[in-house]
């Protein structure tokens, strides 16, 4: 049985911050299986390793014993969360939404236990509100109440347009907590107001009002910028063990340790000791190997995660891949050729030679072999690019 201050520990590890902390312990001593809620919008058909840290929470929730609510947001992904934004998001349509949503169903199995996991549409409620419904939600909060958020208020004071029908999404938002009555809600740090709109409108209604439970944005490949599947710096949980491997390599020591801290499923004090280790001499590659083989061992399994490393190893470390390899960007635009790319990183003197490596079979991209001459580049991510055992660059593609 696993006592308050034992569940505290667990919520509080990774958290950046968490209102009201003194309701969420009254909430633990009420005995009862919470209402754990946390809404994701189909805008994007894949889940990636940043969506984990809020999956990786959720999953330590529902091993307490509390009930996870893992909400698709069909019906807001049609308007967009603004939170960020320094313009209007396009609204994707209904045809979108729920191709996307089919998606998500399938990935979020890979965290969460299918078994223990109530997965709901806001389009269940949100399809029945009326326009007399909407304005009376509406009518809840003022314009100058919604522009305290600050990506509205710098949008304001910028003269950026804000439409009228964003200002509804936070609404709706925390609409969803009423509608699911739930007790704790996880977002982003990114989500301070709209989390707190829910608190603002379960009291409305007469409910009592969640917590919520804030945790920080995992920065991408690059260590800098939130990972995000359109800034190309992110792993998708979907990608072959080889290709999330390489890129969990290619991540800077600093970024590791936070990775560590923030979708590792180690105990705190395995990381201390790492860290520990690290400090007094162990290679920062070699932890940096243990990350990347229990990434791939959760998202796959273990036979694939220690195969990963061992083709990595036969790949980069026998190649003798430099510690310190060359680091740039390239725009690919509409897309750009593979023998164009290699030419612009310096790995080749020439496109014509770059086609004969590529014909040797001696290209690679994150470890994997690429012989077609006519590959066609148009992802933003970043990579590994390697010519020849002796040769290699990390692009961040733009």
């Amino acid at each position: 049985m696993t006592t308050i201050d034992e569940a505290l520990s667990i919520i509080h590890r990774g958290a950046e911050e968490i209102l009201i902390e003194e309701e969420l312990v009254e909430k633990l001593k009420s005995g009862r299986p919470l209402r754990i809620k946390a809404g994701f919008d189909p805008t994007a058909p894949d889940l990636h390793l940043g969506h984990t840290v809020l999956l990786n929470k959720m999953r330590q929730l529902q091993d307490l014993g509390h009930e996870v609510m893992f909400l698709i947001g069909d019906y807001t992904g049609m308007i967009g969360d603004p939170s960020g934004k320094n313009e209007t998001r396009p609204p994707l349509t209904r045809e979108q939404v729920e191709e996307n949503a089919i998606t998500y169903q399938k990935q979020v199995s890979k965290v969460l236990d299918p078994s223990k996991t109530k997965i709901m549409f806001n389009s269940e409620w949100g399809d029945k509100l009326s326009s007399v419904d909407l304005i009376k939600l509406a009518a809840t909060h003022t314009v100058a109440r919604m522009l305290e958020r600050d990506d509205f208020h710098k949008r304001f004071t910028s003269n950026q347009p804000i439409a009228i029908h964003e200002f509804l999404y936070p609404l709706l938002q925390g609409y969803d907590s009423v509608a699911m009555k739930a007790d704790i809600e996880l977002g982003g740090t990114d989500q301070k107001f709209n989390l707190l709109m829910g608190r603002e409108l379960q009291k409305h209604f007469g409910q009592k009002p969640q917590v919520v439970l804030m945790l920080p944005l995992l920065p991408g490949l690059d260590g800098v910028k939130k990972m995000s599947k359109s800034l190309g710096n992110y792993i998708g949980i979907d990608e072959s063990a080889e290709q999330i491997f390489g890129k969990v390599m290619s991540i800077s020591d600093e970024t590791m340790w936070l990775w560590y801290e923030l979708i590792s499923f180690r105990s705190l004090a395995d990381i201390k000791k790492l860290r520990d280790e690290a400090s007094a001499g162990m290679n920062p590659r070699d932890v940096k190997f243990l990350l990347a083989e229990e990434i791939v061992s959760r998202f796959h399994n273990e036979s694939a995660g220690k195969q990963a490393r061992e083709n990595f190893i036969a790949q980069f470390q026998k190649g003798q891949m430099p510690e310190n390899m060359p680091e740039l960007e390239i725009k690919v635009g509409a897309g750009l050729q593979i023998a164009t790319i290699i030419k612009s990183a310096g790995l080749c003197e020439s496109t014509s030679e770059a086609y004969r490596m590529l014909q040797q079979g001696a290209v690679r991209i994150n470890g994997e072999k690429i012989v077609d001459k006519n590959l066609l580049i148009s992802e933003k991510e970043i990579i590994i690019l390697q010519v020849g055992k002796r040769k290699f660059a990390k692009i961040i593609l733009q």
